[in-house]
């Protein structure tokens, strides 16, 4: 995964995990895969490490020369440093990602706490002193 792939999920990405925890909080224990908190972890650590490097990454362009953009040595060199320091954490999200579609697809499919349980209720019973129709 790149850096320019995985932004439309960093933009969103605390949102994702802050859901997820909450469903995870939610979900009948026996729906509950135990591998899913660690996993969460890991995508929470990934993302900490991935928006210090963009902090980082805006620092470095702000103290690029004026004259640097993509296609210069300069930007080119340091774009490539951030890409690098980036590839751990990316590939942690391209590893457990899918955890999130988990969790999400077993909240969906949990019961409702909201529902109301269902009742059982008893067949009509033939009234014995009419006579029967034929």
């Amino acid at each position: 995964m790149t850096v320019e792939a995985f932004e439309p999920v960093h933009e969103r990405a605390h949102l994702l995990l802050a859901t997820a925890q909450t469903q995870l909080g939610h979900l009948p224990s026996g729906t509950v895969q135990s591998r899913w908190v660690w996993q969460l972890g890991v995508l929470q650590d990934a993302l900490e490490r991935l928006d210090t490097l963009a902090e980082r990454w805006q620092a470095t362009r702000d103290e690029l020369p004026a004259d640097a953009h993509r296609g210069t040595d300069a930007y080119d060199i340091a774009l490539a440093t951030h890409h690098a320091a980036c590839r751990d954490a990316l590939h942690d999200w391209a590893t457990h990602g899918h955890t999130l579609t988990e969790i999400n697809t077993a909240a969906r499919r949990a019961p409702s706490p909201l529902a109301l349980p269902p009742t059982v209720t008893a067949a009509p019973t033939a009234d014995r002193t009419t006579p029967a129709h034929r």
